[in-house]
């Protein structure tokens, strides 16, 4: 049965969109016409060539030399696309600036640094002149370029520096911990390593020149610093950034092949070291305008995403950018000086998108923000949310207190392919806690154990065709062994993806959360965020985690963790039970409820249902968890002593 209707497109809203230009292309220059979106999508994910050629085509990706044809050999891992073609990520992005270099590009609203704007033409300009810099300094093709940096215009210039050159860039956030950035960065090698010594945060400055110093200092193969000097004085041994922008210099894109690589951005890496996947060009390139079609977003579009800097929605932002869209950067804390300061910002910089964290909408709710009583939300036409499975409570929220006529379409995606299999769709209805549909040109499916394709049942979300955007390698698995094991050991040739989806009729889906943290009681399996939409839908329960153990010659043992606004008591306790006994099922009432003060976080926000559940089940503290992959680390502590205590 589907949800209620919250929300639905007008016709002359959906005529205006960009997706129904698609269409209108695809039946004047391909003479394509198709009853209805999953008419339209059944052709993109079968007739790869036709559907990737018309992206191509429609929204005119620049390059010096045409492919010979879209897609060669077609198995996964090791498709390969658009061979002959040459390009650049940076050139594709910055051709913007040809006729509107007057126009704003970049908006930033930092608490270290206060409001700024670059035009496109001091954009490109500033990329130009760093790019130059880079190459002075012995940059070539190839070479890691690598940051710590915030989600400032800094990080931009630098990313389309190194890709002008053809250089590899990697970014990590500056409030990761230092032995989390080594884990990352040495495995890549980099030649040129920019950082910035500190910043502001909820009102406190934050020195890490210190941090800056060790991870410099773990990177031999680094030949060149620079330095955002913030706290401190420049060190011995750094160049200012500020020298690297600053001499105007021609811009000078280098042609790359289309699966050149672009970036280096890592997995969760919760246990063991992160996986470093390897993203190209053209794919990137690809990928992102075809997810733009689903966003909606065009030149007229001023776009935000509230993201770290170490997530993988820093690089997607950029989305908009290469759209000809006005991109509004964040750099500060969101709950700083109040849970209002976000709903502000999009105000005053009269964004027409909004995209944040699920847990950020949760949040709101939570603390009982209502921005549509406390702001001017008139220019926001679109929200976007992912990260996690946003609750149907949170989508009610969203349409009585933040904005009614807003098009709320939230995504599920990941880091590995940078981009989404499911998200929205400009010309659909939406429904409280469903996605609109699966994303054109991936051929996304729910599988059982066997391989079957489910429909209207909970089964591993995979992808059956190939993707520009899928990863090219991991860097330093010679032998593709990681990468395979990563994402085929389960269903050959296959990508699976790791979460539990249910695909509809209609093609909407609904996220069950990840497949490796199944909950199965007395044989009934089910995802954790059905528990959770339960259990946070309480006033009283601001935050909740649940793992299913089970023990070799005992029986299973489910504990809840909550994060309570008051002390646990035995009436809250049963208010928890009564809520997943009347929402989900009486077999889900945990065996135990705990309160905890924090529930433990990767950087990107996800719960870490998995290192929990490895830990209560025997598993070495110091294995199963990462602590510098975590956004709280303390957060474990408890988890650990909670373990002793029951083995």
């Amino acid at each position: 049965m589907s949800a209620p209707v919250l929300w639905e497109p007008t016709a002359d809203r959906y005529a205006a969109s960009t997706m129904a230009a698609f269409e209108r292309f695809l039946h004047e220059d391909r003479d394509l016409t198709f009853s209805d979106y999953n008419e339209m999508w059944n052709w993109s994910v079968t007739d790869l060539d036709g559907f990737w050629s018309a992206i191509w085509s429609f929204f005119n990706i620049q390059s010096s030399t045409p492919y010979t044809e879209i897609l060669g050999n077609r198995d996964m891992p090791g498709a390969a696309w658009c061979a002959g073609a040459h390009l650049n990520y940076a050139g594709q992005t910055l051709s913007h600036a040809t006729d509107r270099a007057d126009d704003i590009a970049i908006v930033v609203q930092s608490e270290t640094f206060g409001r700024s704007e670059l035009t496109w033409g001091e954009l490109a300009q500033q990329v130009a002149n760093t790019a130059a810099h880079f190459r002075a300094k012995g940059v070539v093709k190839g070479d890691r370029v690598v940051a710590i940096l915030p989600n400032t215009q800094t990080a931009l210039i630098a990313f389309l520096a190194s890709a002008s050159i053809g250089a590899i860039w990697s970014l990590c956030a500056p409030d990761m911990g230092h032995v989390a950035i080594l884990d990352r960065f040495k495995q890549i090698e980099p030649k040129v390593l920019i950082a910035q010594d500190g910043y502001v945060h909820a009102g406190k400055h934050i020195d890490r020149s210190e941090v800056i110093g060790q991870i410099a200092d773990g990177l031999p193969s680094v030949t060149h610093r620079l330095m955002v000097p913030v706290t401190q004085p420049l060190p011995d041994g750094w160049s200012a950034w500020s020298d690297a922008i600053t001499v105007d210099h021609v811009p000078d894109f280098a042609q790359v092949p289309f699966d050149h690589p672009l970036w280096i951005v890592y997995s969760s890496g919760t246990t063991g070291n992160p996986k470093p996947i390897v993203h190209g060009h053209g794919g990137i390139i690809l990928e992102a305008a075809k997810q733009s079609l689903h966003h909606d977003l065009g030149p007229k579009d001023r776009f935000a995403w509230m993201t770290s800097s170490g997530w993988i929605m820093w690089n997607a932002q950029w989305m908009a950018l290469g759209q000809g869209a006005r991109v509004a950067m964040f750099d500060g804390a969101p709950h700083y000086p109040d849970m209002g300061v976000i709903w502000r910002f999009v105000a005053d910089e009269g964004l027409t998108y909004f995209g944040a964290g699920a847990a950020f909408f949760s949040g709101c709710l939570k603390a009982g923000i209502t921005p549509h009583d406390d702001v001017d939300l008139g220019t926001l036409r679109s929200l976007g949310s992912t990260g996690s499975p946003l609750s149907s409570d949170a989508y009610d929220w969203v349409y009585t207190q933040v904005k009614q006529d807003v098009w709320l379409a939230p995504i599920s995606g990941g880091t590995d392919l940078a981009g989404a299999f499911v998200l929205g769709h400009p010309g659909m209805a939406v429904r409280a806690g469903e996605m609109q549909c699966r994303a054109l040109g991936n051929a996304v499916h729910a599988f059982d154990e066997a391989g079957n394709p489910l429909i209207g049942q909970v089964g591993e979300l995979v992808c059956t065709q190939p993707l520009p955007s899928m990863p090219l390698f991991f860097w330093g698995d010679e032998d593709g062994s990681r990468l395979h094991d990563s994402y085929y050991d389960t269903y050959p040739g296959i990508w699976r993806h790791g979460d539990w989806i249910e695909i509809k009729e209609d093609g909407s889906s609904v996220i069950y959360g990840r497949s490796d943290a199944t909950i199965n009681r007395k044989g009934l399996r089910m995802g954790s965020a059905e528990i959770y939409q339960a259990v946070e839908g309480l006033e009283v329960v601001l935050d909740s985690l649940v793992v299913d153990l089970e023990f070799l010659g005992r029986d299973n043992f489910m504990p809840l963790f909550v994060v309570t606004k008051t002390p646990l008591t035995d009436a809250i306790k049963e208010q928890i039970n009564q809520a997943i006994r009347t929402s989900v099922s009486a077999r889900f009432i945990p065996n135990e409820i705990i309160e905890v003060t924090e529930i433990p976080r990767t950087l990107s926000g996800k719960k870490l249902e998995v290192p929990v559940k490895k830990l209560l089940l025997g598993g070495d503290p110091s294995k199963v968890v990462n602590r510098d992959s975590m956004a709280n680390p303390d957060s474990f502590d408890f988890f650990m002593t909670y373990a002793k205590g029951r083995a």
